[in-house]
């Protein structure tokens, strides 16, 4: 299993009124912190997936700009998954804090040859820290040209078709998949 990243980080950042990549956590920016965990990953290659670029973007790393219109984080998945040159894409939103290495790792330790992994917390997927395979990039590709963007959705079919394996996240660690979307939510 080879391994590519995306950190998607191509939202708006209305309720917030800021770029959330630049907010601080623990010390360090959003970007910096889930850019360091996707690295001690040692995947091949990572992504930024915006809708534009930014000055915090380390220049070491591809830029994946969103096709307008966006559709969310179902643009910046199908534009990684369709980048890639691995059997494996990491994702990782950068709203989301409070996930750990430790998590990451057990996701990707998970995943099988033509098969990613999904956390789901109840009947809810986290597609957004999750790890697709390159098998997976067609329906991305099918479901953009589409007229449902939900990942939800998408989800149900790359499971259905055994492209993913839906795994359930402990009680203990669901707090780790919590993104943040207000200062508040820190």
């Amino acid at each position: 299993m080879t391994l590519s990243a995306v950190l998607l980080a191509g939202g708006e950042s209305r309720r917030m009124g800021t770029d959330k990549a630049t907010m601080f956590f623990q010390g360090a920016p959003l970007w910096e912190r889930q850019l360091g965990i996707l690295r001690e990953l040692r995947p091949e290659k990572i992504f930024i997936s915006a809708r534009a670029d930014s000055s915090w973007r380390p220049a070491e790393i591809e830029l994946l700009l969103d096709e307008p219109p966006s559709r969310g984080p179902l643009s910046g998945l199908t534009r990684a998954l369709a980048r890639m040159e691995t059997t494996h894409l990491v994702a990782l939103a950068v709203d989301m804090p409070f996930m750990t290495i430790e998590q990451m790792r057990l996701l990707c330790g998970l995943a099988m040859p033509g098969c990613g992994v999904v956390p789901m917390i109840g009947e809810r997927a986290e597609p957004l820290a999750a790890i697709y395979s390159r098998e997976a990039a067609p329906d991305f590709a099918t479901a953009l040209a589409g007229r449902d963007f939900s990942l939800q959705g998408l989800v149900r079919k790359l499971a259905a078709a055994n492209k993913i394996q839906i795994v359930s996240v402990l009680e203990t660690d669901e707090h780790l998949y919590r993104s943040v979307n207000e200062r508040g939510d820190f």
